[in-house]
């Protein structure tokens, strides 16, 4: 009998310790299991849920920003490369036909004519930086065509002028193209840390509460069960008791002898 106790304690002591194993296993928050913390994790939970949405559709619109961007700078890429070579052709065609221009350029390059103006654009919260170009004051190389090869050297300072411009553009992508990217890898960094940490955490922490609470009414179930059931076998044994001592008394007042002196209404004899 004392073996077969042991073996039933270590057993139920064996199902006990996977149980906490089960429950343990799922990362959660150390919180207290009451009806308070159930509703403010399901709020929490709530939020995340919305937040990982939120984010999601922030993250879908930069990737599409993100591809647009790509495609116009290979756009860009391949027409820079037609567009220097057309320079430098130009440049060779100037040289030919109006000698070295040079010095007549650094004599009359007073100050710089090109200005490159700054703008933010903000997509889905991030700040783009997009470089314009625009020109200020006279054109002070508008003598320079004048001279022998004007047309030739006209033709190059144009040909320039649309290179310095898919440069500038060109370099307003590369900048949105990195600023993008860094924006892309926090966003999806923090939707995966919302997916797969944030909601399994508090998801786990709802079903852990909610066993706890469940686990603690049926304990106050058996317990109020347990109590209703002492109250109904004590008020047998108090009935049993009095029944007894009431055929104890009644056997008591049978056995006890009469006393004549006691008056007693004797019933009338009829002959």
């Amino acid at each position: 009998e004392k073996g077969g106790r042991v073996s039933f304690k270590l057993s139920y002591y064996n199902e006990y310790k996977s149980y906490l194993s089960i429950m343990g296993s799922g990362d959660k928050i150390n919180v207290f299991p009451s009806r308070m913390n159930l509703t403010a994790m399901k709020t929490r939970l709530k939020g995340a849920q919305k937040g990982h949405s939120l984010l999601k559709k922030k993250s879908d619109a930069l990737t599409m920003k993100f591809r647009a961007t790509l495609k116009k700078i290979i756009e860009n890429k391949t027409v820079m490369g037609n567009v220097m070579k057309a320079v430098y052709f130009s440049l060779a065609e100037a040289a030919f036909a109006a000698g070295d221009i040079s010095q007549t350029v650094i004599q009359n390059a007073d100050k710089a004519q090109n200005k490159i103006k700054f703008t933010k654009d903000n997509v889905a919260g991030v700040q783009l930086t997009n470089f314009t170009m625009h020109c200020e004051g006279s054109d002070v190389y508008q003598l320079i065509s004048l001279g022998r090869g004007g047309g030739t050297v006209t033709k190059c300072k144009e040909t320039a002028q649309k290179a310095l411009q898919l440069l500038v553009e060109l370099a307003s992508l590369q900048t949105s193209f990195i600023t993008l990217d860094e924006a892309i890898k926090i966003t999806n960094r923090r939707v995966n840390g919302i997916e797969y940490v944030i909601i399994p955490r508090l998801e786990n922490t709802i079903a852990y509460v909610i066993e706890e609470l469940d686990e603690r009414d049926r304990e106050e179930f058996y317990r109020l069960k347990k109590v209703q059931d002492k109250k109904k076998e004590m008020k047998k044994k108090k009935q049993a008791l009095l029944e007894e001592l009431a055929g104890k008394e009644a056997m008591k007042m049978a056995d006890a002898p009469r006393n004549i002196l006691e008056t007693e209404h004797d019933p009338d004899i009829m002959f």
